[in-house]
């Protein structure tokens, strides 16, 4: 059973950003905080300015209702909040070893079972952006839900893929059928070389095996973030690169999602990719600089990211 509120009315002028797929709690040792690579993707998206809305499925438990009210402050879109009767709201354990998140990810819970609904479907025709990954299709159920969101978009709208593997929750089989939607392709530096070694692409370096990787997987732009080191992007054959910024590093839960949605805002507005690159890293860098991956932002912080 699913429980949801409908569209009609409820979305305003502006770019409307979804983040698609798991919304969770990260149960980390100094507390839980709310996580999601799609759930944090449409957060940052949300300070940002623009019209941020997740898409997913959470308990009918304590668990579920605490992310929605958490959520009501936040100026995240909960419209697109399914609720499960019977499934639990998703939670990931997550400890760290030489300052890395390692995760336990349970199974299954309510993000498991995304039903396609009416109301999704009117979602998808509006949405400007939507960022996906791997996770959420770990069920035949939510993978179908996902596709079909994605088939829905308008043909105008930006389709960024998040890879996000995690072991072991993805395939080849599940990435080619996601790859046929995708407008950008984005990946960290470990997973750079699993995806190219899966798909036979090959390369000396990483910026020479960037732009074959982009035109074989069919995808406009193919963003790689490098941690510490930045990150590069492909968009046909040359490489753009960013140093990145030196920051303490609290934890890296989140970045990459932060990345994320500061390049998919830049390229909605049209913005020049090495500019872009800089935008997000700099974004990338204040999450990694605080705890869990959806920190409140202060005034004074938001003036220091904002662009040169």
């Amino acid at each position: 059973m699913t429980s949801e509120q409908d569209y009609e009315g409820n979305l305003s002028n502006g770019h409307l950003i979804v983040g698609l797929g798991e919304a969770l709690w990260d149960m980390l040792p100094s507390g839980k905080h709310l996580g999601g690579a799609p759930l944090n993707f449409a957060y940052i998206a949300s300070l940002l300015g623009d019209r941020a809305a997740i898409a997913t499925r959470v308990g009918e438990d304590a668990l579920g209702r605490e992310m929605r009210t958490d959520l009501s402050s936040r100026k995240v879109d909960t419209s697109a909040i399914q609720t499960d009767a019977k499934l639990p709201t998703g939670t990931v354990d997550v400890q760290f070893r030489n300052g890395q998140p390692q995760y336990d990810i349970r199974k299954p819970v309510a993000w498991d079972a995304l039903e396609w609904s009416s109301s999704w479907q009117r979602l998808a025709r509006r949405c400007d952006a939507v960022c996906f990954g791997t996770l959420a299709q770990r069920s035949a159920e939510s993978r179908s839900t996902i596709l079909r969101f994605l088939e829905s978009t308008p043909a105008s709208c930006l389709k960024v893929f998040d890879i996000n593997l995690r072991t072991p929750f993805f395939s080849r089989s599940v990435i080619e059928g996601a790859l046929r939607f995708t407008t950008v392709l984005k990946m960290n530096d470990v997973e750079l070389p699993q995806v190219a070694e899966m798909f036979g692409i090959s390369g000396q370096s990483p910026t020479e095996l960037m732009p074959v990787m982009r035109q074989k997987l069919g995808v406009k732009l193919l963003v790689v973030t490098r941690g510490e080191r930045g990150a590069a992007a492909a968009d046909g054959s040359r490489v753009v690169e960013h140093p990145g910024f030196s920051v303490k590093v609290r934890d890296t839960i989140g970045a990459g999602d932060a990345f994320s949605a500061a390049v998919t805002h830049c390229l909605i507005r049209a913005v020049n990719l090495e500019q872009t690159l800089a935008f997000a890293n700099r974004w990338a860098s204040w999450v990694a600089s605080q705890a869990g991956g959806m920190p409140v932002l202060k005034e004074e912080e938001r003036k220091a990211m904002s662009p040169a």
